[in-house]
């Protein structure tokens, strides 16, 4: 049976609740229940010590990341950072955020990515939250065969922008209903302005919808790179295999 994508932000919840068990209990009631009081439907996943003493880090069902005392009478939301003789300023929020990502993209079964791999060595893969109307995310996936070329695999996940009353999402969902061996044609296809035949099923679209939100994605196309950085828009194939370390090819 497929492994869905729900069952795998589950599995973090609960991980994230057996995390915190490593933390005064007083203190995850008292600053989660500082935060029902602002509004009882807040998603709390995890709180745990962050690396600045006396200070924890509340890791919402969101992928957000709000910083606390012990009480929960101040939160901070945004970056924190810690300056480091070798490195400077380390931004740990992005650390903790790259590695949730790393987390839910992983969470992901083979069966429910469009990949378009090389023919040679995989140098890296690529989670590309994708959207078939997006003009920039056809724009890249003219560049997928040179990508392919770079070594490059590139793993489609579904992104409807619309949601689920979108003119895309009945796209795509006709596009993940259909046999796994035709969904790489049937993308390009569409990406291409032409059109394929309707289906309807019990597909991961809006889940993939779902998780590209959790993972901080607010527009299309949305890369997550293997170390779990998001990069939003639009790239051109040689700046990619630079920023992941690749050489292009000439």
């Amino acid at each position: 049976m497929r492994k869905t994508i729900l069952s795998a932000l589950l599995a973090m919840s609960v991980s994230g609740a057996l995390q915190a068990a490593d933390v005064d209990q007083a203190v995850v009631d008292t600053i989660t229940g500082q935060l029902m009081k602002v509004d009882a439907r807040i998603p709390v996943e995890s709180v745990l010590p962050s690396q600045m003493p006396g200070i924890y880090e509340v890791v919402l069902g969101t992928g957000e990341v709000l910083y606390a005392d012990e009480k929960g009478e101040y939160f901070m939301l945004g970056q924190l950072y810690r300056l480091n003789d070798e490195q400077g300023f380390v931004n740990l929020t992005e650390e903790k955020l790259k590695a949730k990502r790393q987390e839910l993209i992983a969470g992901v079964a083979a069966e429910d990515r469009i990949s378009f791999k090389p023919e040679g060595e995989v140098k890296a893969t690529i989670a590309v939250f994708t959207d078939v109307d997006c003009p920039y995310c056809r724009k890249l996936h003219q560049e997928v065969d040179e990508l392919n070329a770079l070594g490059i695999q590139v793993d489609y996940l579904a992104f409807p922008r619309g949601g689920e009353r979108s003119g895309a999402y009945a796209k795509m969902q006709s596009i993940w209903c259909n046999d796994p061996a035709q969904r790489p044609a049937d993308m390009t296809r569409v990406k291409s302005g032409g059109s394929i035949e309707p289906k309807d099923c019990d597909s991961p679209v809006m889940e993939q919808f779902a998780l590209g939100q959790k993972v901080g994605v607010t527009g299309t196309p949305a890369l997550v790179f293997p170390d779990g950085s998001l990069v939003p828009g639009y790239v051109p194939a040689d700046r990619l295999a630079q920023m992941l370390g690749l050489n292009a090819v000439e």
